[in-house]
């Protein structure tokens, strides 16, 4: 490669990454801004981080985030993972291209047409929306997400490991839960993971299947952007950046310890 072509293909990934995260750090940096005004520097100040503590709309809505993200992350985790073995171990049974259809329509069909589809189900079970519905809804948008990642990790599970603790007597749950689940283990933490996240950032299938008390920090955010960005959605974003980060860290540094010992 010659010289030429190494400078151009170094300042197209160096444009790349500063469209996709210039703006990010543009907001992290004004998010430690003196001034009300987020658009002009006024100094390095961490006031609005205090700030943020006593918005309490802000911070009620954070924490129905966080319930609503975890819950519905480990219930897609559970639902996904078991998925994931059914396809994997049983190459044919009645129904399974429905089954996969079903497991991966969320993945690739637009969150609009996801949050009225629950809320048309919601509507007619006459159930009543908040938190549960926003749960119950994110988990089954990020069920997929969860069978695809661990299914990747079947795909190349040595089964002669069930097979050797089945010949020395382990009954098929003891298999599982010894043998399957440890090696697999990397996989579903990451798929816990990015269900996690997706729950996290999700606006769309909130909004429909949302109900009153069950104001996701999104859909705040969105609500006061709208009247105009103050420096307390700074600080909240950036705390939210920064809690994605130190999972997305935690889950690579887990897989790599489990590629390691496998």
């Amino acid at each position: 490669m010659s010289p030429r072509s190494r400078y151009l293909d170094a300042t197209a990934l160096t444009l790349g990454f500063a469209f996709l995260y210039l703006p990010i750090v543009i907001l992290v940096i004004f998010s430690f801004n003196a001034s009300q005004l987020v658009t002009v520097w006024g100094g390095f100040s961490t006031r609005w981080y205090a700030g943020l503590w006593q918005n309490r709309q802000l911070m009620d809505a954070a924490w129905m985030t966080l319930k609503v993200a975890t819950l519905s992350a480990l219930l897609a985790t559970v639902i996904g993972t078991l998925a994931a073995l059914a396809l994997t171990r049983y190459a044919r049974f009645r129904g399974r291209t429905l089954f996969s259809g079903l497991v991966y329509a969320p993945i690739v069909m637009p969150e609009v047409i996801t949050g009225l589809s629950l809320l048309l189900l919601f509507v007619s079970l006459g159930l009543e929306r908040g938190f549960w519905t926003v749960t119950v809804a994110h988990a089954t948008f990020t069920c997929g997400f969860v069978a695809v990642v661990v299914q990747s990790r079947l795909v190349t599970f040595d089964r002669s490991l069930e097979e050797a603790a089945a010949d020395l007597g382990a009954k098929p749950w003891q298999v599982f839960t010894h043998v399957t689940l440890p090696i697999i283990a990397p996989a579903v933490i990451a798929g816990f993971l990015l269900a996690f996240t997706l729950s996290l950032d999700d606006l769309v299938i909130a909004s429909f299947t949302t109900g009153p008390g069950a104001t996701t920090l999104p859909m705040r955010v969105y609500s006061q952007v709208r009247l105009g960005v103050t420096p307390e959605i700074n600080a909240i974003s950036t705390l939210m950046i920064a809690a994605v980060t130190v999972l997305v860290i935690a889950a690579s540094l887990a897989t790599k310890r489990g590629a390691a010992r496998g």
